[in-house]
């Protein structure tokens, strides 16, 4: 179909109230939405997708799922790892957290009766709190432990019968462990959605969703940035769980870490066939050139021999020192919790988006939440 026969398919095209008709589907935008009159022909796939450049290609995305019939259907999925999501769905993500922000000032009752269990085998501050606010925001209800030692497993019990127990307890479960592989074992034994909270030094799919809606909302875009990773590149689940994601957009990928950290194999041979990825070991000529910082933390509970935490630690700190060339409209991000890898003087200069980071995370959980709980679609 040619760019003048869908034009001419649609029954209602104006400024204020967009009806977009394709293949029996209506698409309804918003009076905010900005239209640019320039119409253009993109071959996806075996798709011809052709779109008016509104809100950032927003109908670029809906006709492409309309002619090739990519299913954006959340309910009762398990969240287990980032390679899961196409970019359509991702992108549906940001949509529905974007519709969570005002909600999230005010609450809601929309899961209401609905119970999420975290069952968090690891420590964690931001990513269950996270979990737990955003479920009460959105009206339910939390159950759950902190860490194993006050859990059966303590007494011998294995993962799967822990599951299958809590299963007849809650709607959805949230699951951190230290084991790569458990979030998927969860999901195999359990009924109700799993949600991985971070599998060893694995994956952390939510960690990857929340960093992308910031870098999106901040930058205005995703495609066409210079992002640089700085710090333990090799057991930051975070790190990895980001690169997946970030493949699925046109960006230029640093990855600045000692030798013994660099990017995991498998990760970077996954990257490599999408997006151009440079490996350095020095932050210095790198700083100057990116759009945004992501810091990681060395992870000192990940490593089997001290002696070798002690090589790299401090390997790398961003000061005011370190951003003194910097683009001005630089983001610096970090999951949390960092040790000595930001100074505090970063904190309160333009360039730190740490702490909104926390707060995307809440929305970007109750909208994942909502959909998989089909509370939204």
């Amino acid at each position: 179909m040619s760019a003048s026969d869908m034009i001419n398919d649609c029954p209602v095209l104006d400024l204020r109230n967009i009806q977009f008709s394709l293949t029996h589907a209506k698409y309804l935008l918003s009076e905010e939405a900005i239209i640019q009159t320039q119409i253009k022909d993109f071959k996806l796939g075996n798709a011809l997708a052709d779109a008016f450049i509104v809100d950032k290609l927003f109908i670029l995305e809906m006709h492409t799922n309309a002619v090739s019939g990519v299913s954006l259907e959340f309910e009762g999925r398990d969240i287990i790892s980032i390679k899961d999501f196409s970019r359509e769905e991702i992108n549906h993500i940001f949509k529905t957290a974007k519709s969570m922000e005002p909600i999230a000032a005010k609450g809601s009752e929309m899961l209401r009766g609905k119970i999420l269990a975290t069952l968090f085998f690891e420590a964690s501050t931001r990513t269950r709190l996270s979990f737990e606010a955003a479920m009460h925001k959105l009206g339910g209800s939390t159950i759950g432990f902190a860490e194993a030692e006050i859990a059966s497993v303590k007494k011998g019990e294995n993962l799967a019968d822990t599951i299958r127990t809590v299963d007849k307890y809650a709607n959805v479960i949230a699951l951190r462990h230290p084991l790569e592989g458990a979030a998927r074992l969860a999901a195999e034994f359990a009924e109700v959605p799993v949600i991985n909270g971070g599998s060893g030094a694995e994956e952390h799919p939510t960690q990857a969703l929340l960093d992308l809606y910031t870098i999106n909302k901040e930058k205005g875009r995703i495609d066409g940035l210079k992002i640089a990773f700085a710090g333990d590149l090799r057991y930051g689940r975070t790190v990895h769980s980001l690169a997946y994601a970030l493949s699925l957009y046109n960006v230029e990928l640093y990855l600045v870490s000692p030798e013994s950290l660099k990017m995991r194999r498998e990760v970077l041979q996954t990257i490599k066939e999408k997006i151009p990825v440079i490996e350095k070991t020095s932050l210095e000529k790198i700083v100057p050139l990116v759009d945004v910082l992501y810091v990681t933390r060395i992870q000192k509970e990940r490593f089997p021999d001290p002696a070798e935490y002690a090589k790299v630690k401090g390997s790398y700190k961003i000061d005011l020192q370190t951003l003194s060339e910097a683009k001005k409209d630089l983001i610096v991000l970090h999951p949390l919790p960092r040790v000595d890898e930001i100074a505090a003087e970063v904190d309160n200069t333009p360039y730190a988006r740490y702490f909104q980071q926390v707060w995307n995370g809440i929305v970007v959980r109750m909208a994942l939440l909502s959909l998989i709980l089909g509370a939204t679609k």
